[in-house]
């Protein structure tokens, strides 16, 4: 079997076991659930910045399913990105413009982290996410902003309540990614 048809096969069967993507709908409940939880980060948040955050972090991710073009759910989605069927849809896409969003928001009260969760026993491959926080917080104290898993629907949690990924700093991870790089260089020229 050729490489191809094997991924191409793989992918089907993806399909058949992920299901549907998630209806892409917002209530307003949801969007008060989350800014209440932005506000209860601790003393000092602004809750019309949470307010706004949570508004934002529920509608721009819907903008964004749209312009991704995502039809699909988001493994097989990102088939489509890494073999060149569509540009954008990857998670670390989703983080990076929702992160960069947030951003323009200027809050003062707020700060905007980027996680990368190592890979997972499943799939084998990381998975990228912004996080929210009060501002002097890490974020092991803010709220995941995840919009990848349900195909742009906002999946929140808080960031030590979400046992599926196992959330770090971005620049850690690349910086241990670079590391590990470096040293299988070294010991292939050093063989």
């Amino acid at each position: 079997m050729t490489k191809n048809l094997a991924l191409i096969l793989a992918a089907l069967a993806l399909l058949v076991v992920a299901g549907c993507t998630a209806p892409q709908t917002v209530s307003q409940n949801d969007i008060d659930a989350l800014a209440f939880e932005i506000a209860n980060l601790g003393p000092g948040v602004d809750p019309g910045e949470a307010k706004r955050a949570a508004r934002i972090a529920y509608t721009y991710p819907l903008q964004l399913a749209k312009e991704y073009e995502i039809t699909d759910p988001p493994l097989m989605h990102n088939y489509k990105v890494n073999n060149g069927f569509r540009k954008r849809g990857l998670c670390l896409h989703w983080a990076e413009d929702l992160e960069t969003r947030l951003n323009q928001e200027n809050f003062r009260t707020l700060v905007m982290h980027r996680a990368i969760a190592d890979p997972n026993a499943i799939y084998r491959i990381d998975h990228s996410s912004m996080i929210i926080s009060r501002r002097g917080d890490t974020l092991y104290d803010g709220i995941v902003l995840d919009p990848w898993r349900y195909a742009g629907v906002l999946r929140w949690s808080k960031t030590r309540e979400d046992t599926n990924y196992n959330w770090r700093p971005r620049l850690d991870v690349l910086s241990d990614k670079y590391q590990k790089r470096e040293a299988t260089r070294k010991r292939a020229i050093n063989q």
